[in-house]
């Protein structure tokens, strides 16, 4: 039966495969407008109104709520006024992030004009890096790192957050993130993250095409980042792990080796297994560009996620961005022939793939976690635990841990590149699995009954969660869509 499931989603992936490349597909750009200018530095985006209306008018949109019932698995902002935490969708995470802010509070994002709002909204805990938390959301970031320095990364976050002009200090993403003001053209305005990170892929920043930072001004916030630390845990600095890895070809195997590389690089510590560990965010321009179907034909994340609108008697990129099956699949018609209704079922069929796959993925992680606390309570009662195999357990099950963290971090649901994402689940769930039968084995030889099901005492992370006793709401879990086949 799983095979047949399996055969069943390449299938679909082909498809999508043939349907992307086979037409040489790359939608239509949306020309410039280079007869107005706005002067530089201009951060306020009213400065940029006046010489953009249509493309103002479009931004400001970011701030209504999207349709409900249209994404199956990502609601985030919707319509129906309902707020979906991940902890509640998927409890296991709650265990595995036990000790660290995300364990606490992991709200689904509203967008860019509430990057800000909900920094303040959400339980102090994920506040703990300082002014790093700022980087991806205020226009102030690159001058705030400039000025401040280490100091920047370092000090607390509403220390660093009050040195943002008091008008804008709800501000979230705007014109000049992405924008010169001259001619409206591209621009990497973080130059101290994503720019350094090119450089080390061998990136010539002055050799870019356009289409190409139609993809990289959304990769300078989509892309997962660690945050080092110093002896006091003071954060240091905010960089991409992406050593090792070329341009199109971002693997998780070396954003892991990177992210294991240095004690530097820990964190947090898990509370049920009392490891220091890294952690991985939003890496969807990873996960896109890693020869998926839609980046070998050249497709940009803007031709998806910002498609062709008219505005008046004008040809725009809509500044209202949001997920394509939010905007009926506009944007896919674009290259697709078939209706939004055969599109959806489409991506629907290969987010279901990944969710089950997740899932199970997920638990089978959690397990492992808690034998490890079965495990460290053994050896704390004088049981002698076989050090070789604790060791391996460790690394395989840190292996499963961050492939885990990946795709449940990326907001695609593997659509981005389904091909990585289930090559990356299959490897989390070898990994998840030595480290489970070398645990019950170190256990065994030390005398210790394991049971065949292992219990995670959900309710112990789900529930009174921070300091507002956050609650577990089953009514918003995600239950396996291929449970039974």
């Amino acid at each position: 039966m799983l095979m047949s499931n399996v055969k069943r989603w390449a299938a679909v992936t082909a498809f999508t495969a043939m349907a992307a490349v086979g037409t040489g597909c790359a939608p239509k750009k949306v020309e410039q407008d280079k007869s107005a200018s706005v002067a530089d530095g201009t951060i306020d985006p009213a400065g940029w109104k006046k010489a953009y209306p249509a493309q103002y008018e479009l931004w400001k949109k970011t701030e209504e709520p999207t349709p409900t019932g249209k994404s199956r698995y990502k609601k985030g902002y919707d319509e129906d006024g309902v707020f979906y935490d991940k902890l509640d969708e998927y409890p296991f995470l709650a265990l595995l992030y036990n000790g660290w802010g995300f364990g606490v509070e992991y709200k689904e994002p509203r967008g860019h004009a509430y990057m800000i709002h909900d920094q303040f909204e959400v339980d102090p805990a994920r506040l703990k890096a300082g002014g790093s938390c700022l980087t991806c959301k205020t226009p102030y970031a690159p001058e705030l790192q400039q000025r401040l320095g280490k100091d920047y990364f370092s000090k607390p976050y509403k220390e660093v957050h009050a040195q943002i002009p008091k008008e804008h200090q709800m501000l979230g993403v705007t014109c000049i993130d992405c924008h010169n003001g001259s001619d409206l053209s591209l621009k990497i305005s973080r130059g101290f993250t994503l720019g350094k990170a090119l450089e080390k892929l061998g990136v010539d920043r002055a050799k870019l095409s356009a289409q190409d930072k139609r993809t990289l001004v959304c990769a300078q916030c989509h892309v997962t980042y660690a945050i080092p630390k110093d002896g006091n845990m003071k954060s240091t600095d905010v960089y991409f792990p992406w050593d090792g890895s070329t341009y199109g070809g971002i693997t998780i195997e070396n954003i892991i080796k990177k992210l294991r590389s240095s004690p530097a690089n820990g964190e947090w510590t898990q509370g049920v297994t009392g490891f220091k560990l890294a952690f991985i965010r939003h890496p969807e321009f990873e996960l896109f560009s890693n020869n998926s179907p839609h980046w070998q034909a050249g497709v940009s994340c803007a031709d998806c996620h910002m498609p062709s609108t008219t505005a008046g008697n004008q040809k725009v990129s809509d500044h209202r961005v949001m997920s394509p099956l939010k905007n009926d699949l506009k944007a896919c018609a674009q290259c697709h022939t078939e209706t939004p209704d055969q599109l959806r079922g489409k991506v629907y069929a290969i987010q279901d793939r990944t969710m089950s796959r997740f899932i199970r993925t997920g638990y089978a992680t959690a397990t492992v976690a808690k034998l490890f606390e079965m495990t460290n309570k053994a050896e704390a009662q004088g049981k002698q635990i076989d050090k070789t195999l604790y060791a391996q357990a460790k690394d395989h099950y840190e292996e499963a841990f961050y492939r885990v963290v990946f795709i449940g971090a990326e907001n695609s649901v593997g659509f981005h590149n389904p091909t990585e994402a289930t090559r990356v689940l299959e490897d989390a769930a070898m990994h998840a699995g030595k480290a489970d039968g070398l645990l019950r084995q170190a256990l065994a030889k030390a005398g210790v009954t394991v049971p065949a099901k292992v219990d995670l005492e959900l309710e112990k992370y789900v529930n009174n969660r921070g300091s507002k006793k956050l609650m577990f709401k089953p009514e918003h879990e995600i239950k396996d869509p291929l449970a039974g086949k």
